[in-house]
């Protein structure tokens, strides 16, 4: 299974605070898009069904009556045709009202110009077939190009796109409407039939006769028009359409027509002939259909208003269900709209709160705590965890799994600090005990050294010195990661070239150390014991990660920021990649932490760093020339001091080595350029001033320490030249002499030490020590507590 349970692996939204603002927007315009669309759909609807009213009700009524206007005029026509000497009056009438009749439908020129296309199309058809309506009148009045039978047969084509025109004016956007519109439009098509039925049985009734073609045209009007009443018409009508079609249907006139219709179909064409006679019923088939005609034009005028102002209405109802629902969504809308909003905030406001709290926690509490329990305050546990309290729902019970969550964390802290605390104060109880029995040690082979003449043991004790010095500084190195200080401490500015050897006395290997200084500068007294620490681990490093017997160089040098020491080796180097590492090590305060102590090279990089932040003090790492590594301390100007110095630096440790075979030779003053050796311990310290001002180190002067006769004889054996006969029993008289000296000068001084006893820090070996005076001892022996020794610092 995945490490990662409870989360996703798929792609994630920038916040929490996005996806609720988008989980509220979607289904927020989901719901306005759908609110929108219905209204624009119900309010197109119900003004496209307005539209189609309006247009019905300007061109299609007044189809309808220019229809029936067509329909008479054809009729009065066929009749002057049967009569040409009859009066024309009757169809010179009716030919005005069907004028005035189509003057009206070519009115709405405009109206057809905005109607859907089909509509459109055959209402100009109309509107094309009306404009020829003068030249068949004139065909039938005086026929030149057709005959009057074909002229009036034009009329029958006006009408039917008329019908069509209706028809198609009755497909609206409403099913009812267009349903009840259809058995209409059927009922003005049998009308139709009926007139074309007249037509030319008016036409025909002079002659008494009918032509075979005649007689078959006769008998498809006749069938078409009882199939279309009896099985299109009367099934489909409703309400009180219905009831008039059915009055008309059983009414005398209709039966009247429909037995003239039956006589004429029976009378078909003879054999002989080819004519068919026509019975002799012209008044009773005229008397019988002015009376149907009538009732079909009442009503299909009658049904046509009604369909049309029904048509009204449903568009007036659908706008107004359109308003109601267009208002009534946009309520909902702007409940959903405020209700999402309201909650959304809610929650935001409550997780942005709770986020503010783990924050806090994260980047507040949680440091100050940790910050607090590392200065070694008493942090009150309960106190640094307010509780959060979130309600009981979902969030609630994350805040109270946070409460529980932090409380754990600060009560960890806490323990791990308390954990931390007793494990600095187990390693600072045995640094401590530790460092007192180094610092007894240091002063037993003090005295062991003093005690003994014989070179090689002073050799040996001179080894066990520089290894006591050595486990000095590891004894420091613990206290130093239990956050404490060294007890070694200085109450005069100590000169730079003393720190140098100083440092270098604590490394191993320190003979193939190299120190290159002309600065003759001091460092301040709190800032003396750390700098000897931190450069005596530099230096030990360089020794150990650089093939022996490579020198090391040390070089100091003031520069704008400071006093820059560097420490240079000739070893393998490391990768950028770790000098990136060990400069962002060095450039932070280090925390305390066991698992990156794991070895001795994190360990001293620990203590460097611990004891460079604490003075401001720069380390930087960077490759070296020679292919090794070199270390840049900078010191900063707080700590470098320009005034005179003491001459004993205080407890500066330098390993020494036995005196020599041939006795003591002159010394020269300490130098302060090339490797820093072993100094014999021989010889009293003489005060010399320097060319800065500041007090120099202790300078040997030959034979100063021996005895009377032990210089004369010295002398004399010189001046005799027999200086190179010096042997092994000149060497030990002259050993011997050099201890009565050395214990003529601890009397001369021991009344300067009686007065220190009751100095703060006499009974400590670690103990800072008072400042030393122009005839303090040398920086390799100055203890207090201890016999002071009067070998000084010495180079090769």
């Amino acid at each position: 299974m995945s490490p990662r349970t409870g989360a996703g692996t798929g792609r994630r939204l920038g916040s929490i605070r996005l996806s609720l603002i988008l989980l509220a927007l979607v289904p927020t315009v989901t719901l306005a898009a759908m609110w929108g669309l219905t209204t624009t759909q119900m309010f197109s609807e119900g003004l496209r069904l307005r539209g189609q009213t309006e247009l019905s009700r300007s061109t299609g009524a007044m189809g309808t009556e220019a229809t029936l206007a067509l329909q008479r005029e054809r009729s009065l026509s066929a009749a002057w045709l049967a009569d040409p000497h009859g009066s024309r009056a009757a169809l010179e009438a009716q030919r005005r009202a069907t004028d005035r009749a189509v003057a009206k439908l070519v009115g709405q020129t405009d109206a057809i110009n905005n109607a859907p296309a089909r509509v459109s199309d055959r209402l100009y058809s109309v509107l094309g077939s009306v404009s020829s309506l003068e030249y068949y009148r004139g065909q039938l009045d005086d026929p030149t190009d057709i005959t009057a039978a074909q002229a009036l047969d034009q009329y029958g084509s006006i009408i039917d796109d008329q019908i069509h025109a209706f028809q198609e004016l009755s497909q609206v956007d409403d099913g009812d409407l267009t349903s009840q519109a259809g058995p209409l439009v059927a009922l003005e098509h049998a009308a139709e039939l009926v007139s074309e039925e007249d037509a030319r049985l008016t036409v025909a009734w002079p002659s008494g006769q009918l032509s075979r073609k005649e007689w078959a045209d006769f008998a498809e009007l006749v069938d078409t028009r009882r199939w279309l009443v009896q099985d299109q018409i009367v099934p489909s009508l409703r309400g009180s359409a219905k009831t008039q079609t059915e009055r008309i249907l059983q009414s005398r006139e209709w039966q009247t027509m429909k037995d003239v219709e039956d006589r004429v179909l029976a009378s078909r064409p003879s054999a002989g002939t080819g004519k068919a006679a026509l019975p002799a019923a012209r008044k009773e088939w005229a008397a019988a259909f002015k009376k149907v005609g009538d009732q079909y034009a009442q009503l299909i005028g009658g049904q046509t208003s009604g369909l049309l102002d029904r048509s009204a209405d449903k568009a007036d109802s659908l706008l107004f269900k359109a308003a109601m629902l267009s208002a009534g969504g946009l309520i909902a809308l702007l409940l959903c709209v405020g209700m999402s909003w309201r909650i959304t905030r809610s929650l935001s406001r409550r997780l942005r709160g709770l986020r503010e709290a783990t924050l806090s926690l994260a980047e507040e509490r949680l440091p100050d705590v940790v910050a607090r329990l590392d200065r070694g305050e008493k942090v009150d546990a309960d106190g640094a965890t307010p509780p959060l309290d979130y309600g009981s729902d979902e969030l609630g019970q994350v805040a109270r799994a946070f409460n529980k969550a932090q409380r754990t964390a600060v009560h960890t802290a806490v323990e791990l600090a308390d954990t931390r605390r007793g494990f600095q104060k187990v390693i600072l109880g045995i640094a401590r005990q530790s460092q007192n029995l180094v610092n007894l040690q240091l002063t037993r082979l003090d005295a062991l050294e003093r005690s003994h003449t014989d070179p090689d043991v002073l050799k040996g004790l001179y080894e066990l010195d520089s290894t006591a010095s050595q486990l000095r500084r590891y004894e420091e190195n613990l206290v130093i990661i239990s956050g404490e200080q060294p007890r070694r401490s200085w109450l005069e500015p100590v000169a730079l070239i003393d720190i140098l050897r100083g440092a270098v006395g604590e490394v191993a290997e320190y003979q193939r150390v190299e120190v290159h200084t002309d600065e003759e500068v001091c460092l301040s007294p709190p800032a003396v014991a750390d700098v000897i620490h931190l450069l005596a681990e530099l230096i030990d490093n360089a020794t150990v990660y650089s093939p022996a017997p490579a020198p090391v160089a040390v070089r100091a040098a003031t520069v704008a920021k400071g006093l820059a020491v560097e420490v240079e080796d000739r070893g393998l180097g490391m990768s950028e990649e770790d000098y990136d590492s060990f400069n962002a090590q060095l450039a932070v305060e280090p925390q305390f932490d066991v698992v990156a102590l794991a070895d001795d090279l994190r360990l001293g990089m620990f203590v460097i760093a611990r004891l460079a932040t604490r003075h401001g003090i720069t380390v930087t790492l960077r490759p070296s020339p020679y292919g090794g590594t070199t270390a840049i301390v900078l010191l900063p100007h707080e700590i470098v001091v320009r005034e005179e110095a003491p001459d004993a630096p205080g407890d500066v440790r330098v390993p020494r080595e036995p005196a020599a075979q041939d006795g003591p030779a002159s010394q020269e003053p300490a130098a302060q350029d090339g490797p820093v050796a072993p100094a014999p311990a021989s010889a009293g310290p003489v005060p010399s001033a320097r060319r800065d001002g500041v007090a120099p180190l202790p300078r040997r002067v030959p034979q100063t320490s021996l005895a009377a006769e032990l210089r004369e004889e010295s002398a004399g054996g010189e001046q005799d030249g027999h200086a190179d006969d010096f042997g092994a029993e000149q060497a030990a008289a002259s050993l011997a002499g050099f201890q009565r000296g050395t214990l003529r000068a601890r009397d001369d001084s021991a009344g300067t030490r009686d007065d220190q006893q009751d100095a703060p820090g006499a009974g400590d070996p670690d103990a800072p020590l008072p400042a030393a005076g122009p005839a303090s001892p040398a920086p390799g022996r100055a203890r207090a507590g201890a016999p002071a020794s009067s070998t000084p610092p010495a180079d090769r």
